[in-house]
């Protein structure tokens, strides 16, 4: 069969896993071959098409799957992704990170990146890929808009449990890491009551603080530190000390964003930069809680849920969303309109052109709900705002 004669899209699926992306992909195999499109899937997001080398095909199977329906009949019952991911960046690839057919590619060392956008072009040619679907957040889309720079047809899908793609209302995966915090913050109460203590929850949340604020307004927690805020010790300290005093049970509870910062301080990483240009977060709940104790002489219990925030099956909105977002973007490709990424936008499903993603960023909207004095989620108006505040 020449598969050029029909329309093949590529799916992948980068950075950090959540749960819907299995209902996505299996709602895009399934509309896409009942619409007559062959569906490859990459595996490993854009680490995938880099390390596929068309002069040997044994490096096919390792990168590429033909995805049929009977492959992915279960797969909306599970969490994770069946393509599996990477925070490969094509654009910037080191020589550690280089799969080893292209590592004479590099000249002066480790240190070295090179941009292997050319040969991702060239391999989606020798596949036969007209359009690739990225599903992914700011970095896995932010290179699916080179793409579309380079003139390649995207159609991309917007997921992160930080819901923080600009452009969007709302990501898949955010609904339920949101639903994961509340269940386990509500868990953490009968220890944290049980033994008078004060806890100190870290979330997901790199420069965007969503996740912090909707968990601990949803929760009903004491205090909520947010990425966008830097925060005094002392003052919340002091707050935490009172909110225990003053619940019957004799404990408190906080939120905080594994990016948040304490005044004149720098964010918690650790490690080297990723392909992106992040090293990793997480610590600040660690040093906030320890702080905390000293300060106010309160036995402290720190729980970061962070991987437990993205892992099990997805709940019923993000199952939703994932479902229509597929549905979208097959209607798109087999409207031939390209350089698209759907979106929702107060409560209305439409499309905005890719570049949207590269033209601001999504932060929680700080005056409008929170309080920076007090630490707290302020949401007193929400007429005419999005279904998941920011």
């Amino acid at each position: 069969m020449n598969h050029r004669k029909k329309v093949t899209i590529g799916i992948l699926t980068g950075g950090g896993d959540v749960p819907g992306l299995n209902a996505c992909i299996k709602n895009l195999v399934n509309l896409g071959i009942d619409s007559g499109i062959r569906v490859l899937g990459i595996r490993m997001g854009w680490k995938g098409l880099l390390s596929y080398n068309h002069d040997d095909p044994g490096t096919f199977e390792k990168s590429v799957i033909e995805l049929t329906k009977p492959m992915v009949r279960t797969a909306n019952r599970s969490g994770g992704t069946i393509l599996h991911t990477s925070r490969t960046n094509p654009a910037a690839v080191k020589y550690s990170d280089a799969p080893d057919f292209l590592k004479d590619q590099f000249s002066s060392g480790e240190n070295e990146k090179i941009d292997f956008t050319l040969r991702i072009l060239s391999n989606m040619d020798k596949l036969g890929i007209n359009v690739i679907v990225p599903i992914g957040g700011d970095d896995t889309l932010s290179y699916a808009e080179r793409l579309h720079r380079e003139g390649f047809p995207v159609v991309a899908i917007p997921k992160t449990m930080d819901n923080d793609v600009f452009g969007t209302d709302y990501c898949i995966g955010f609904s339920t890491a949101i639903t994961r915090s509340v269940n386990f913050i509500h868990a953490l109460r009968t220890a944290t009551g049980s033994h008078e203590r004060i806890a100190v929850i870290e979330l997901f949340g790199r420069y965007c603080g969503e996740t912090s604020l909707i968990s601990a307004y949803l929760a009903g927690v004491d205090r909520a530190i947010i990425s966008e805020v830097p925060f005094n010790i002392d003052r919340l300290a002091a707050f935490l000390k009172e909110d225990r005093k003053r619940n019957p049970s004799n404990y408190a509870m906080m939120t905080i964003s594994e990016g948040a910062t304490m005044e004149n301080d720098d964010m918690v990483l650790s490690g080297e930069k990723d392909s992106y240009g992040h090293r990793k977060l997480g610590g600040i709940g660690v040093l906030t809680g320890e702080a905390i104790r000293k300060i106010t002489g309160i036995d402290i219990i720190f729980q970061p849920l962070l991987y437990l925030m993205r892992s099990g099956t997805p709940d019923s909105l993000d199952l939703m969303v994932a479902l229509n977002y597929a549905c979208m973007a097959i209607d798109l490709i087999c409207n031939k309109t390209i350089g698209r990424m759907v979106a929702l936008k107060v409560g209305k499903y439409i499309d905005i052109p890719i570049s949207t993603i590269t033209g601001g960023s999504k932060r929680v909207d700080v005056n409008e709900f929170y309080d920076i004095e007090q630490y707290r989620p302020k949401i007193k108006n929400v007429v005419g705002k999005p279904i998941f505040l920011y």
